[in-house]
């Protein structure tokens, strides 16, 4: 099956969500077809091209946008003085309401990977009514205990890149929440600090990919590299601003909030970010999702049979 053809955006602009942001969106596919919008990973990744490919463009209306403080959104965290407690969770959700509003559109798909599943899943636990259907893949949900894996837990599969890891933090920092003692360091006047906590965490996003030492090609720009890791650190320090209760998750209590909206999980079978069993919760309190497990895979969207059953899902989608 595949991506569909490469094609560009018929229109695209800068939205002013307030605090002094404006976020970048573009439309692709056919002005007249079903909406659907696509949610990047990070928090702090931005979007590519090839999101547009992943729904047919003769009968889907493909909306793409960079979140607050990434790729072409203004201002960018790579930056010192952008204020990053105007980037919350709460915050994203109301851009994604206010670029709804501005593109007139109702209702529409919301496709997620990687924190783009927790964004779009939060989205439609709090917005049911614009939400027709979800496709999600390289599944989280955001809760602490994820973030606990994450930062700590694969420390033990992977334990000299962890060494690593820990060896960038102050000895008193390397007890609690890494996340959250790795933010600070990015918040730190020094820039010399900021770039080497940057580099401590983007190695280690690398290394539980698994992939070798400085291959991600992305983590090799400066300013990807420091807005990235300041952005997630910020998310992952701070509970996702998602509220009280997200030790275990707030998006897994708050499931049934998710009645009568349709969705497809993929999931790779080797993806590190789920072995505590988060899609397979998720997918149970979830009558109207299907769960589709892909062997011999990991974090990515971009495997062929991942990419065959996301492409697989918006088709089927495209005919409600």
């Amino acid at each position: 099956m595949g991506l569909y053809p490469e094609i560009e955006p018929y229109d695209h602009g800068m939205l002013d969500v307030g605090d002094g942001n404006r976020v970048y969106w573009e439309v692709c596919g056919n002005p007249d077809g079903k909406p659907a919008v696509m949610l990047h990973g990070g928090p702090g990744s931005g979007c590519g091209p090839w999101f547009r490919r992943y729904c047919d463009p003769a009968k889907y209306r493909i909306v793409l946008l960079d979140q607050r403080g990434c790729g072409r959104s203004t201002p960018h965290a790579a930056a010192y003085g952008t204020d990053m407690a105007v980037n919350t969770t709460a915050h994203l959700i109301g851009d994604l309401e206010l670029l709804r509003r501005h593109l007139g559109i109702r209702r529409w798909l919301v496709w997620g990977v990687s924190w783009g599943s927790v964004l779009g899943l939060r989205y439609a636990q709090t917005h049911p009514d614009v939400v027709s259907e979800l496709v999600l893949t390289a599944m989280g949900t955001g809760s602490n205990a994820e973030v606990a894996l994450l930062t700590r837990g694969l420390g033990r599969f992977f334990p000299e890149a962890f060494e690593r890891f820990l060896a960038e933090l102050p000895e008193g920092e390397r007890d609690g929440n890494l996340a959250a003692a790795y933010s600070r360091l990015l918040e730190s006047p020094d820039p010399e600090v900021r770039a080497r906590a940057a580099r401590g965490w983007t190695d280690w996003e690398t290394a539980i990919v698994p992939a070798p030492p400085r291959s991600e090609k992305r983590y090799e720009d400066p300013e990807f590299r420091m807005g990235f890791a300041r952005t997630v650190t910020h998310y992952f320090g701070n509970d996702h601003f998602l509220g009280e209760g997200n030790d275990e998750g707030v998006v897994i209590r708050d499931v049934p909030l998710l009645k009568g909206i349709p969705g497809t999980l993929v999931q790779g079978s080797l993806d590190f970010g789920n072995l505590l069993g988060t899609v397979w919760r998720l997918h149970h309190r979830w009558p109207d999702s299907e769960l589709i497990v892909v062997d011999d895979v990991g974090h990515t969207m971009g495997a062929r049979g991942v990419v065959d059953a996301l492409v697989a899902a918006t088709d089927k989608y495209a005919l409600r």
